[in-house]
């Protein structure tokens, strides 16, 4: 089944929420994973950040899907992405080694 990477930016408009409003978004993300994961679908959510352990470089959800059209209608139900609060990107990542070849 092939593996599909969203890349995530929080909006202008999201940056501008208290940090407990975007908690609140943020929860209900992981919710969404937690469901999905119940669900038995593959899928993996972080974060990014600098050397320095500072978050702000957006976020990233790994997951594996039948097709890219599967994978972009699973994302598109993210709540972060349902409300707006986030420029995304979805790919699909072929991997070439390591331990997800199989």
């Amino acid at each position: 089944m092939p593996w599909f990477i969203k890349t995530e930016k929080f909006t202008a408009q999201t940056l501008t929420l208290l940090p407990e409003q975007r908690q609140t978004y943020l929860a209900a993300h992981h919710e969404w994973i937690k469901v999905l994961r119940s669900e038995g679908v593959k899928v993996s959510s972080g974060f990014l950040v600098d050397a320095e352990q500072r978050p702000g470089g957006g976020g990233l959800l790994v997951l594996q899907a039948d097709s890219f059209e599967a994978a972009k209608r699973l994302v598109e139900q993210d709540p972060m992405i349902v409300e707006g609060l986030v420029k995304w990107d979805l790919q699909q990542w072929i991997p070439l080694c390591g331990e997800l070849m199989a």
